[in-house]
């Protein structure tokens, strides 16, 4: 009799506890990723953040051993290095990107459509481009009135890894302002074509000394549906109780991941048996009839049993 009870407590294990105690031995979601803080709607990977943002945005190991946060697009792989939740921005560093003191020839710059991501303030710099480009282009793209960038930016030494000579002519420079994707959402270089671009953020006190000037892509960023009802609360309980604001999928609906790998509805401060599952993990009332079912058969079986 001892036995087969022990053998009915260990079934309600294997089928009601297990699969929840494995969900959480996966890695938690994190609130920080190499030097960044990552808040909602960003998140380190899936289940972390928002669903939309998710496709496009995840934690990752670096060449250097640390963690990274990327952007990941149909045109490339973009490290994040600032997030400004204030403003709903944040800026990238594309690997190929010039700057003063390193040219090199750049692909084409994108973002897929179905992203919540749009490019942000920034100008960019084209570079080492067809004379036409900056005279004949039409419509045109070229801002006359930022010349004086093209002027300082091609008085770098690098200009020569382009295959230019010191101090080229700036009529083969274009500062593309106010910049746009085209209908790939790319900046198609291929079909400007120019051989590289840098995107400038900010002059600072120092327009005339590109070695001072902060280089980077802006990206802004809007929030759905999702995102919006309610969040803003949802997710100061769980940022206050040590938690991470995610979601489960396939409903995608909000959970607070915690430390210790379990979601819950709301936070992490303490939750009973029936709050480890999330919302979008937690058993059907199929799935209980069924265990039900299970234990009265098991039951039915015991009462048979002899003494």
């Amino acid at each position: 009799m001892e036995q087969l009870l022990c053998f009915i407590f260990f079934h309600i294990f294997i089928i009601v506890l297990a699969p929840q105690l494995a969900l959480a031995s996966d890695p938690a979601c994190r609130d920080t990723c190499g030097s960044l803080s990552v808040k909602f709607p960003f998140g380190t990977g899936v289940g972390c953040g928002s669903p939309r943002f998710q496709p496009y945005i995840s934690c990752s190991q670096s060449s250097d051993g640390g963690d990274q946060l990327l952007l990941r697009t149909h045109t490339g792989v973009y490290p994040i290095t600032s997030i400004s939740y204030e403003a709903a921005a944040f800026t990238v560093t594309p690997p190929l990107m010039s700057n003063c003191t390193s040219m090199q020839p750049s692909p084409n710059l994108g973002l897929d459509w179905a992203s919540p991501f749009q490019l942000g303030p920034s100008a960019f710099i084209l570079l080492s481009c067809p004379p036409s480009l900056t005279s004949k282009a039409s419509p045109p793209i070229c801002d006359p009135s930022l010349s004086h960038l093209c002027a300082s930016i091609y008085t770098c030494p690098a200009v020569v890894s382009l295959g230019l000579p010191l101090f080229p002519p700036t009529n083969s420079c274009c500062v593309y302002s106010p910049a746009n994707f085209n209908t790939k959402g790319e900046l198609d270089l291929h079909a400007l074509k120019c051989a590289a671009y840098a995107s400038v953020m900010t002059l600072g006190d120092y327009p005339t000394d590109p070695t001072r000037w902060e280089y980077g892509v802006a990206f802004k960023y809007t929030q759905g549906k999702f995102d919006n009802y309610g969040m803003d609360t949802k997710c100061y309980t769980c940022d206050s109780s040590g938690g991470v604001c995610g979601y489960a999928p396939p409903s995608n609906s909000f959970v607070c991941v915690c430390g210790n790998g379990f979601n819950t509805s709301s936070n992490c401060n303490g939750y009973s048996f029936s709050g480890i599952w999330s919302s979008g993990s937690r058993p059907t009332r199929k799935a209980w009839w069924g265990v039900l079912a299970w234990l009265g058969v098991l039951a039915s079986l015991t009462i048979g049993m002899p003494t």
